[in-house]
Parts: C-alpha cells; sequence; structure tokens
C-alpha cells in the first residue's frame, strides 16, 4: 500500500514540472526544425557547404561530406546519418562523419537548452565545432584501414514546398508528445529515487566515477540522463533540480561541459553500430576528450583566480 501511495504521490507531482519543461523545450525546438527544414529545402545548407568543403580534405573525408556535417549540427543525428547514406563513402570516412555528427548534432537547439541551464550559448557551440573538428583529426591519425563501403541509399526525391511542410507538422506532433512523456517517465522516476534515498546511492556508487570525470558527486543522475537520453532531456531534469535547490548553477555548468562531448551515448553509438560503425572508437573518443574538455575547464577557471590575486 506504501508503494501504491509513493507512486500515485510522484505520478501526480511529476505533471506540472513535466508540462512546464516540455513547453520550454519545445518552444526551442519546433521553430528551430522548421527553419532547417526549409534551409535545406532550398538549398542553403548545400550552398554554405561549398565554403566548408576545403576544410574537410583534411580530415580525411571527400569535400562533399561537408553538407553531412552541416545536415547532423543543424537538424540532428538522423538527419546527419540521412546525409550520410546519401553519398558514396567507406566506412571509415563515415566512422569520422559519425564521431562529428554524435559531437556536434542539433547544435542550435541543444546549446539553446544549454543556456536554459545556467551555460553560455556561444561557448558551447563553439567548443562543440572545435572539438568536432579536433577529435576528426585525432580518428583520421589514429584510425585504421576499414575494409567495406558505408550505406549507400542515393539521394532521396525531391519534394514540394507542401510535402516538406505537411512532413514536418506530422513530425513535430509526434515529436510533441514523445518528449512531454519522456520528461514526465524522468520526473516520476526521479521521484521515486528520492522517495527511497536512491540517488544518494547512485550517486555514492558513480562518485569514484564522477571524480575521473572532475565531475561534482551531485552530477550522478544528471549524468546517467544525459548519457542515455541527451542533453535535451538530461537538461529537462538538471533545471528542475536547480529550481529546487538541489544543485547550483556552477554545478549545473560543469554537468554541460561533460555533456556537450558526451551526450546520447547509448542511442547514438546504437544508431550508429547498426549502421555498421565502430562502436568502440566513437565511444572512447567521446569519453576521451569529454574528460580533457572538464579538465582543461577547470584548470583555466583556476588559472584565471591565481592571475586575478
Amino acid at each position: 500500500m506504501e508503494l501504491k501511495e509513493k507512486l500515485s504521490s510522484c505520478l501526480s507531482a511529476a505533471l506540472l514540472p513535466s508540462w512546464k519543461s516540455a513547453s520550454w523545450l519545445l518552444k526551442l525546438m519546433i521553430p528551430i526544425s522548421l527553419t532547417v527544414a526549409l534551409l535545406q529545402f532550398w538549398g542553403v545548407l548545400a550552398w554554405l557547404a561549398g565554403y566548408l568543403n576545403p576544410i574537410f580534405q583534411y580530415l580525411g573525408l571527400p569535400g562533399s561530406s561537408a553538407v553531412i556535417f552541416l545536415s547532423g549540427a543543424a537538424a540532428g543525428t538522423y538527419a546527419g546519418i540521412a546525409a550520410m547514406m546519401a553519398i558514396p563513402l567507406t566506412l571509415r570516412q563515415a566512422t569520422i562523419l559519425g564521431l562529428m555528427i554524435a559531437l556536434c548534432h542539433a547544435l542550435p537547439m541543444e546549446c539553446a537548452v544549454n543556456r536554459k541551464t545556467g551555460s553560455s550559448f556561444w561557448k558551447m557551440c563553439v567548443i562543440r565545432i572545435l572539438m568536432a573538428f579536433v577529435c576528426a583529426l585525432y580518428l583520421n591519425k589514429v584510425l585504421p584501414e576499414i575494409s567495406g563501403d558505408y550505406i549507400y541509399m542515393g539521394a532521396p526525391a525531391d519534394s514540394s514546398f507542401l510535402e516538406v511542410v505537411q512532413v514536418w507538422a506530422l513530425s513535430q506532433l509526434k515529436m510533441g508528445v514523445m518528449v512531454f512523456l519522456i520528461i514526465y517517465a524522468l520526473m516520476v522516476v526521479q521521484r521515486l529515487l528520492e522517495e527511497y534515498n536512491l540517488i544518494r546511492l547512485i550517486s555514492r556508487f558513480l562518485s569514484p566515477l564522477m571524480t575521473v570525470f572532475g565531475l561534482p558527486d551531485s552530477a550522478a543522475y544528471m549524468w546517467l540522463v544525459g548519457n542515455v537520453l541527451g542533453i535535451s532531456y538530461g537538461s529537462a531534469v538538471m533545471l528542475e533540480l536547480e529550481e529546487r535547490g538541489i544543485i547550483t548553477k556552477q554545478e549545473a555548468n560543469d554537468v554541460n561541459y561533460h555533456l556537450i562531448m558526451n551526450h546520447s551515448l547509448l542511442e547514438d553509438t546504437i544508431v550508429f553500430a547498426l549502421t555498421g560503425i565502430s562502436a568502440f572508437w566513437i565511444v572512447t573518443t567521446r569519453v576521451g576528450f569529454a574528460m580533457i574538455v572538464v579538465w582543461t575547464h577547470k584548470l583555466l577557471l583556476r588559472l584565471c583566480v591565481f592571475l586575478r590575486k
């Protein structure tokens, strides 16, 4: 009976904050999604890619892959994968591009979410773009030759403006329902964990890992959510924890430095692996460079404090 009462209480308590979090998240996602869909339809992304072509040749990639990076950075992982399948690539090239997309997908939306939880939009954006290229350079140096070609499905058929808008509108309805349900489930789970004092247990269990990552002990739950479901959902949980005084904005900012490099690790890795890309190189590179970013950030802060004295 006690479990039933606690579950009912958690279900009720999570409803309003879930609606609030889903609302502000969708207010960010929907306009950005529409803008990207229209830019893709009008060919603006392909036009911009022309200016990036020379850079990508130094990453072991064909110049045409610039449009893949832009699609992923603007619209998200699945848009990037769709673009990858429309251009002939080797598995080695696809692995490098997959890493870049994993680090730099849905950039406008996710950086806006980072800003909501206390981090600088432009700082998060610049770091992600810079590290996507740094990690690609690293991978191009260490990645051995991989036999075989990536999945190639050819360019999709041209759609009319009306078809683009109709497909976009339907996808936003589905996305809205999905976003609310995921956030609601997360917040119910969070409250149940709090009711049974399990968050402290999880934090204590993951404390050594958080220490290695350069993160506070209180980051354990946010780290789990961010790595399993991504920045958007992780930040929804993070924002609510901030409002309730469980974490500080500084702690949330510290976690953001890790999550911009290492979020959606479960979903992204599975999706890329299913298309033939090496999970080992994606995971090890993201985790390793996430630690470098966090510890570099902490050292720079300490250096600034020292210089001010």
